[in-house]
């Protein structure tokens, strides 16, 4: 495994990491994720990711059981939490990102994750309704009592990020640290071009989720649509019309060659190529068989097969690469 800093931060952070959305408490038993999480941290993955949403809280719920009986050292790994959409509560302050859900998010999550403390706490979407002083303070308030490490965002906006990184500097409070955007082969703007600023003046590191676009970015598309998968599952039939159009299946076609010409596969290329930026932390792996996981723990024996050449093949097959800023 490697490890790479979070940003500007000393914290260390396995280069792929294993996510919980859509598979723990709700895909999968709790055995397989049990089964999962040992095999990705038996093989060096340190950081594992979770949010008060998934699975109405159900998620970190498993987890928790799963940390508590498997008993490793704390020091050993991360755990996250996200707070915004709340965990299935509709009254008016059990969603966003005021002061009030903020603190009864991070205490939830804590019981739910049964640890004493979260090392990266997310703002799960930027929050129109609260003013970005009262949850820079929220956040502040909560390293300070040491109920988290580390706080960042999850989707936000370059502007909006910055706008907190100049409120903290303001009030000599403690900015974000990391961002966690959607980031693979066919959403990369905001990665490659937004935030290209913010590494240069404050730093940030992204935690990116979605490398193989919902599983797009692998060969299990390119005949029928397989049953069982996370674009089959009922009520994402909104992910499966944006993911599955004709032309980015054509990409991934001709993507796939170029994976067996490497002799490797078309979702370990998929995200061998998200680490190839060295703005991304962590690649959050999501798994609901073992299988699956361990052949995507190998993709980092594939970076080094990604010549300039190669890359430039890909560029060509993708033709989506966004444009930069002149100055």
């Amino acid at each position: 495994m490697e490890y790479r800093r979070l940003g500007n931060a000393g914290l260390q952070v396995s280069a792929l990491s294993l996510g919980s959305w859509l598979t723990f408490g709700k895909q999968i038993d709790d055995a397989t994720a049990e089964n999962l999480m040992v095999v990705a941290y038996e093989n060096g993955i340190n950081f594992f990711d979770n949010a008060e949403t998934y699975a109405r809280g159900e998620s970190e719920r498993v987890m928790g059981r799963i940390l508590h009986k498997l008993k490793w050292d704390r020091s050993s790994y991360l755990v996250s939490s996200k707070v915004f959409f709340g965990d299935g509560g509709k009254m008016p302050n059990q969603s966003g990102l005021s002061r009030k859900h903020v603190f009864e998010a991070c205490h939830a999550a804590l019981h739910r994750l049964q640890v004493d403390y979260l090392d990266l706490f997310f703002c799960h979407r930027p929050d129109k309704n609260t003013p970005i002083e009262e949850t820079v303070w929220a956040m502040n308030h909560l390293i300070q009592q040491g109920k988290v490490l580390y706080w960042g965002t999850s989707e936000w906006s370059a502007q909006e990020i910055m706008e907190a990184h100049m409120v903290a500097a303001r009030l000599n409070l403690i900015g974000p640290t990391m961002e966690q955007p959607e980031y693979n082969m066919f959403k990369r703007e905001k990665v490659e071009v937004e935030f290209g600023q913010i590494y240069k003046t404050v730093g940030m590191g992204n935690t990116i989720w979605s490398p193989l676009a919902s599983g797009v970015l692998t060969d299990k598309y390119l005949g029928k649509l397989p049953e069982g998968t996370r674009l089959s599952m009922e009520g994402l039939e909104w992910l499966r019309e944006r993911s599955l159009t004709p032309k980015r299946l054509e990409k991934v076609r001709k993507l796939n060659e170029v994976a067996q010409e490497l002799n490797t596969s078309m979702a370990k290329l998929a995200v061998a190529w998200c680490l190839k930026n060295p703005h991304v932390s962590t690649v959050i792996l999501g798994a609901s068989r073992i299988g699956h996981l361990e052949e995507n723990l190998t993709a980092l024996e594939v970076l080094g097969k990604l010549t300039p050449a190669v890359m430039e093949r890909i560029e060509a097959i993708l033709d989506n690469k966004p444009n930069k800023p002149a100055f």
